[in-house]
């Protein structure tokens, strides 16, 4: 008598498939991906546009450009948190623990599906935004072009500092399980703390400052290296431990706590 193989048994590719299935089909992905690639164009064609040519050359070109990404930072993490916390607010949760009992698959799964959807959607938007801005740039001190010394390592850097943030938020939504409440943990983290550390008469404490993810990502978006910021390399290794701390605690705390 042989045994029957089961037919719904749980393996890896099937919880990355269920978990990007349960990703694309939310309208709220479709939108906030949407939004963020459109407020990027829009904001960076719209201040060149606008852009008279009379500044003192203390501002990137790239950066310059890209100074849309401030709202795909808060875009991308508010997805990365619903990716998470939005199933414990719906209670889904439940049936999706039930069904992946080893729970972590679940996080890593879910993790690793943002990531695939973030990194190319951002560098395409990077990609068609500089050009597009540049366009109304030529003959200003901000003309630069896609082959001009660390303006495509810029534009990636910043795609995968923004790829990052967002896994960030969805380990964050993970830890604290509420929407509202680990959406306000991932601004404070990303504007609000940095600049309360700043207002501290410390030296050492300006230096921790710079490795924090909102001004690593900063760092990484220039295409020329401003003093006193972080170096690209080391940035993008600040922005990579931040991610990947907040995972491995989620997942100490997923295995831990009751659903």
């Amino acid at each position: 008598m042989t045994t029957a193989t089961l037919p719904h048994r749980v393996t890896p590719a099937r919880v990355l498939r269920s978990e990007w299935h349960k990703l694309w089909t939310l309208r709220s992905t479709w939108v906030t991906l949407i939004v963020t690639s459109v407020l990027t164009a829009a904001m960076g064609a719209g201040l060149a546009a606008a852009y008279d040519g009379t500044g003192e050359g203390g501002m990137d070109a790239v950066l310059f450009a890209l100074l849309g990404t401030q709202f795909a930072q808060i875009n991308l993490g508010v997805l990365g948190v619903l990716a998470m916390a939005g199933e414990y607010s719906t209670g889904q949760i439940r049936a999706t623990m039930t069904a992946v009992p080893r729970r972590l698959p679940v996080l890593w799964s879910k993790a690793a599906v943002l990531a695939t959807i973030a990194l190319p959607l951002t560098l395409a938007t990077n990609l068609l935004t500089f050009p597009l801005a540049q366009s109304f740039l030529t003959g200003t001190d901000l003309s630069a072009s896609l082959g001009d010394p660390g303006v495509l390592r810029a534009l990636a850097g910043n795609a995968a500092g923004l790829t990052l943030l967002a896994v960030l938020a969805l380990g964050i939504g993970a830890l604290v399980r509420s929407v509202p409440a680990a959406i306000g943990v991932f601004i404070g983290l990303l504007m609000i703390l940095p600049e309360v550390l700043a207002m501290l008469p410390y030296g050492f404490v300006d230096d921790a400052v710079r490795y924090f993810p909102g001004k690593a990502l900063e760092a990484l978006t220039t295409a020329q290296p401003t003093p006193g910021t972080a170096a690209p390399g080391t940035a993008l290794l600040a922005m990579f431990l931040w991610t990947a701390a907040t995972l491995a605690l989620a997942a100490t705390v997923l295995r831990r706590r009751d659903v």
